[in-house]
């Protein structure tokens, strides 16, 4: 009876030696992705400021400008594009402007004006007008509404091109005008950080959920975030809520309110058109892609970044960014996949000329992954690639669709953090070889980051930056 004993215990002995080791094995296969985020944002409906709201409220004056913004306005950084709007009459698409401390040496830019119509919409009168051959970190004053209503503001121009000078970049995307858009350009206004422009992944004012695309919702957008964009550049990259296009109501024409009221330098880097273009910036080389404009073989966005990275040039500009609004690699059960073709077509262009870092939107939560590529020895599936960017899903504005809150479970071995939270990122450049990015939830005081990562460039210094590796 001993004996049958002792083999009985030595028998379940074995069979939980086998349990535990089976689970073991299934945690490390399924549960080997990152670090889903165990914030549990309060269950409230994201719902749209109504438009008596403060940040709607227009200046006041007659025929004062209003929706002010800037943008970079060449390859450089040694011009800005001026925009704003008058309602009462066209006025003068002229700018005054000067630099600090020089009050009394006005310069005078001249630009030009548009107007559009969208079914029962006419907007008002839209100047463009773009200052030039600016001094390189520089503060510069400027003026609009030359001849009756003035009103002046500043911005500062980034340092000239070289590899080691420090540069911060915000990130923000799908914002739209809801209350926890407003939080999220509070948050992103009052980072201790400052960033120094703004790196806009696309989807601005959503103009089109509301009936017959109520372009009323561009002006009040713009009046919204004038507060920022006035004073530092935001950098498009036009959503899928940028097209506009509405054949039912005999809108045939795609980005028509997007294009009018948002120019930006593509010529400057030999784009044919304006969804598709690079900057360089300090010691950045930024490229915009349109996920919704063609972009397979012989197209010219494919023609034109083909031509584009082989002239990055690492020694000048060493951080290459690239922003594009549906992103490549995205574990949410939102928009899974949509970003899959343009993947197909130029990811193997980013592993070759080591892209350091791709920000998306689209995704109304947030998401980073490790650096993994699908083109290593023609592996199916996502693999790490250390000559391969991070993604950063970051379209977490606020806007009125509401929070992404479901994912796919198991987390996938390539998301190295995810968390469906309104945020904004900071994206900072020590130098050639680092820069630190930083990721702050809505709901946190200034200066907390609730996600971050030390970047190694991906020329200079590519070892391995995944936070597996990294202590926070």
């Amino acid at each position: 009876m001993a004996v049958a004993n002792t083999s009985s215990s030595s028998w379940s002995s074995t069979l939980l030696f086998a349990i535990v080791f089976l689970l073991l094995v299934n945690i490390s296969v399924f549960c080997n992705g990152g670090k889903t985020s165990t914030f549990t944002r309060k269950p409230e409906k994201t719902e749209d400021m109504p438009l008596h709201s403060d940040v709607f409220v227009a200046p006041s004056g007659y025929n004062a400008p209003q929706q002010v913004h800037i943008t970079q306005g060449d390859d450089e950084g040694k011009a800005v594009i001026v925009s704003w709007v008058t309602m009462n009459e066209p006025g003068k698409s002229v700018v005054h402007y000067w630099r600090e401390g020089s009050p009394h040496k006005k310069m005078v830019a001249k630009g030009y004006l548009v107007t559009y119509r969208f079914f029962n919409y006419s907007s008002g009168f839209i100047h463009h007008c773009t200052l030039k051959d600016l001094q390189f970190d520089t503060k510069y004053y400027y003026e609009v509404g030359i001849g009756h209503t003035k009103r002046q503001f500043w911005f500062m121009t980034p340092p000239e091109i070289h590899p080691d000078v420090p540069y911060t970049f915000g990130l923000i995307g799908d914002l739209g005008q809801t209350y926890d858009s407003n939080k999220t350009l509070d948050h992103y206004e009052s980072n201790p950080k400052k960033g120094q422009a703004v790196l806009f992944v696309g989807d601005l004012s959503y103009a089109d959920n509301y009936p017959y695309h109520d372009n009323n919702r561009w002006d009040s957008w713009a009046r919204f975030v004038e507060r920022s964009v006035a004073y530092q550049p935001w950098i498009w990259t036009a959503g899928n809520h940028e097209l506009d296009f509405a054949p039912e109501i005999g809108e045939n024409e795609p980005h028509k309110p997007f294009t009018h009221r948002y120019p930006v330098p593509y010529k400057a880097s030999g784009s044919t058109a304006p969804f598709w273009y690079s900057i360089k910036r300090a010691s950045a080389h930024i490229i915009v892609l349109s996920s919704y404009s063609a972009y397979g073989k012989y197209t010219p966005q494919c023609e034109w970044l083909e031509a584009e990275l082989p002239k990055v040039d690492r020694s000048k500009t060493p951080w290459l960014i690239v922003l594009v609004h549906s992103p490549w690699y995205n574990s949410y059960n939102y928009h899974y996949m949509e970003g899959e073709t343009m993947r197909v077509m130029f990811e193997p262009w980013f592993v070759k000329y080591k892209v350091d870092v791709v920000f998306a939107g689209h995704v109304h939560a947030y998401e980073r992954t490790e650096r993994i590529s699908n083109v290593v020895n023609g592996h199916c599936g996502a693999v790490k690639d250390q000559s391969a960017p991070v993604y950063i899903t970051i379209g977490d504005g606020g806007n009125i669709e509401g929070i992404a809150n479901n994912m796919m479970e198991p987390q996938p071995e390539y998301s190295a953090y995810r968390e469906a939270s309104f945020g904004h990122g900071i994206f900072e450049i020590k130098n050639r070889t680092h820069a630190h990015y930083s990721w702050h939830r809505n709901e946190d005081k200034f200066s907390v980051e609730a996600d971050s990562m030390w970047f190694f460039n991906r020329h200079w210094h590519p070892l391995d930056d995944s936070t597996t590796t990294q202590h926070h």
